[in-house]
């Protein structure tokens, strides 16, 4: 038996001891030392996570997994989001989101920048980055046998013109999702470039998965935010951060309720990213009227019923219903 499996032996047969001193994993790509619960709360021990990766999540909220895309499928992604912005293709329920103070387009002249693409499960070429059996694989430790794709984005970080609009505020993710639980919920990101923290990678606050959903609205920063980026009204900015700069292929994979965003991008390219949302199929929707979500799922009513000209009948669980594909297994409920 390997010195890790005895160690992980350890943790579920002897849960009266207090504390385990944990140790970033090599696949990690960083030197974190935590205490971490004793129940491996997070984690299931189906899938190809070490037991040092599984002790590192339940600490930290997070793992990346090196060079896990290859760079073959992420040039086709790359070329797949070219051709979006160039309307050589159109994606039905796509949402392209442009930055409120970029004028330059990328492919494009006289339009602004294309920030993100959200909502592309009707792209066939980009939604296989759901589908990846490198990704599900990983994605089966977190949520189990039957997955649902709920969430896609690739983002596309512009270089800031100056009003500090390509940062991400910080956040938790869940504040956008109406189903549960929310430890059968992952993301996976993987960078499409070198990302660093000129270029405006994802920064994290290692151990805040372990908290509760925080209220979110709009940051007041001068100078403007995009459209749906909300962040978190409290926190404590005193927290250790964890700067994730990562390779071309790199995937992190990371707990909703992480508090993480991204700062600005400071150099003249766009930086991209490529993700999505897994849920267990085995989740289930929640009324949020009354919690701290009820500002977002107004916000997304608003858009929807524009876009598609729907009524009032039309719920916030809806709007994810017809966006949620199964890739593994059996949809059992969502």
């Amino acid at each position: 038996m390997s010195r890790s499996a005895e160690r992980l032996k350890v943790v579920f047969n002897h849960l009266d001891r207090s504390s385990v001193l944990l140790q970033a994993s090599p696949t990690s790509g960083q030197n974190i030392t935590s205490y971490h619960p004793q129940v491996l709360r997070y984690t299931n021990d189906s899938g190809p996570l070490t037991p040092d990766q599984r002790l590192f999540y339940e600490a930290n909220g997070f793992i990346v997994i090196k060079n896990l895309v290859s760079e073959e499928d992420i040039d086709r992604f790359r070329r797949e989001f070219e051709r979006i912005c160039r309307q050589e293709v159109k994606v039905p329920g796509l949402l392209v989101m442009r930055d409120v103070a970029i004028s330059k387009s990328e492919f494009v002249p006289d339009q602004k920048a294309v920030s993100k693409l959200q909502d592309f499960q009707e792209d066939p070429e980009l939604f296989r980055y759901c589908a990846l059996p490198q990704i599900l694989k990983y994605v089966e430790c977190f949520c189990g046998s039957n997955i649902m794709a709920m969430h896609t984005m690739l983002i596309n970080k512009p270089p800031d013109a100056g009003k500090k609009t390509s940062r991400h505020p910080m956040h938790q993710d869940l504040h956008y999702f109406p189903f549960r639980p929310v430890d059968r919920i992952v993301c996976s990101w993987t960078a499409m470039e070198k990302i660093n923290r000129q270029n405006g990678c994802l920064v994290v606050l290692p151990g805040t998965h372990t908290g509760t959903l925080k209220e979110h609205d709009y940051p007041e920063w001068e100078g403007g935010v995009n459209k749906m980026y909300h962040g978190v009204r409290d926190y404590d900015a005193g927290h250790p951060r964890v700067h994730l700069e990562m390779e071309k292929g790199d995937t992190v994979f990371f707990h909703p309720l992480l508090i993480h965003g991204s700062g600005m991008n400071q150099t003249q390219g766009f930086r991209k990213a490529i993700s999505c949302h897994y849920a267990s199929a085995d989740c289930y929707y929640i009324d949020v009227k009354g919690t701290t979500q009820e500002n977002i799922e107004k916000e997304v009513k608003e858009i929807a019923s524009r876009k598609y000209d729907l009524d009032d009948t039309f719920t916030f669980q809806d709007t994810w219903s017809l966006r949620g594909r199964l890739v593994q297994g059996e949809r059992t409920s969502l």
